[in-house]
């Protein structure tokens, strides 16, 4: 197992991690959380190289995606860099890549009665306002669980709060800071249940966010 005590802190700068082989050749993956090999709950950094496949397979309790560059495709379409994908529980498809892609991917994670199939283009979508200077995008919620990209200004500072169900981050782009450290672009922070926080960025940056989704008994 790995990174499966939800009571601990985690982060995990995915630039300097190394990477792993997957049974599929050309496909290499950076593990950040996982169940068992190849079985239950996993969050990972998955590269196709060019021409690259996996055969066709199911997701008990299903399979979410954020393409981070390239085309990730399957038999229902072609996905480019910035699209979200949600594959609920029961889905099966068969995941190729004509030029290469780079994605950031969560298995086995679903409530069992979450069954909606997502597909956003966040490059082509619009972003809300949030709260001080923040910009919002949603990509799902469901339940507590609430999945977002969020744009920080350059030098915004946003309050104190605390995480109810925990909180996860990907850094897309910039520096995401708090008082506890300082995370560049491909690092992946998660944070358990009722933990607290002061964020803040120096330059303009954009994270994807999860929070409400954590096990609050572990």
């Amino acid at each position: 197992m790995i990174n499966l005590d939800f009571s601990q802190r985690v982060v995990i700068n995915t630039q300097q991690q190394p990477w792993s082989p997957s049974p599929a050749p050309g496909v290499r993956r950076k593990l950040l959380e996982r169940e068992e090999a190849e079985r239950g709950r996993a969050t990972s950094i998955v590269e196709y190289a060019a021409g690259a496949s996996f055969k066709t397979h199911q997701h008990p309790l299903g399979e979410e995606i954020l393409v981070l560059d390239g085309v990730f495709s399957d038999e229902h379409g072609d996905y480019p860099a910035g699209t979200y994908l949600r594959n609920p529980p029961g889905s099966a498809h068969a995941p190729f890549s004509r030029e290469g892609c780079r994605l950031l991917v969560k298995l086995h994670q679903f409530r069992p009665d979450d069954g909606t199939s997502v597909r956003v283009d966040t490059h082509n979508s619009e972003w809300l306002p949030g709260q001080g200077g923040l910009e919002v995008m949603p990509l799902h919620s469901h339940g507590t669980e609430h999945v977002a990209l969020v744009k920080w200004p350059t030098n915004e500072v946003f309050k104190p709060h605390r995480h109810l169900g925990g909180e996860e981050i990907f850094v897309l782009s910039g520096e995401f800071c708090d008082e506890h450290g300082r995370y560049p672009a491909g690092t992946w922070i998660r944070s358990p249940h009722l933990s607290t926080h002061h964020p803040f960025v120096e330059e303009e940056t954009i994270i994807w966010v999860k929070t409400g989704h954590l096990p609050i008994d572990r």
